[in-house]
């Protein structure tokens, strides 16, 4: 597998993980059952594209990633202690913006560092991307 197309493929893996973990810390906090289920939408969503990237990359001989443990650590204290600070919706739906803001900006940074990564590899980052846009959208009016 050519380096570019695997790291950009590891890379999605350990976002959609991120993303998935975050999102399931957050939705038990959930009280509005319309903001549950679009969470549980896009939990569902990721899954898919880690499941997607992971048969990808385990296609070709290689290891899917773990998000570093430090960043995810951090992710999670930082959402517990938001979360202390003001169960709400709101603010739930502010934690999930900021997410997919990180994942964005992340993948998207990916996508513009890695140019000679597979095309298949590049549309599952771009999908993801999508994905994260269209959630960012959803979480409006919830704010």
């Amino acid at each position: 597998m050519q380096e570019d197309t695997r790291r950009l493929l590891q890379e999605c893996n350990s976002g959609c993980k991120m993303a998935i973990n975050s999102m399931k810390q957050v939705q038990e906090y959930v009280s509005e059952e319309t903001l549950r289920k679009l969470i549980g939408e896009s939990i569902k969503h990721h899954e898919e594209y880690e499941a997607e990237s992971t048969k990808l990359l385990n296609e070709n001989g290689e290891q899917e990633k773990s998000p570093n443990p430090c960043v995810t650590a951090f992710s999670w204290f930082t959402t517990e202690l938001k979360m202390a600070m003001k169960k709400e919706d709101a603010t739930m739906a502010k934690i999930m913006m900021d997410g997919c803001h990180m994942g964005i900006e992340s993948l998207a940074k990916k996508l513009n560092e890695f140019t000679n990564a597979s095309a298949e590899s590049r549309s599952l980052t771009e999908r993801i991307i999508k994905e994260e846009e269209e959630f960012m959208q959803q979480m409006k009016p919830f704010l």
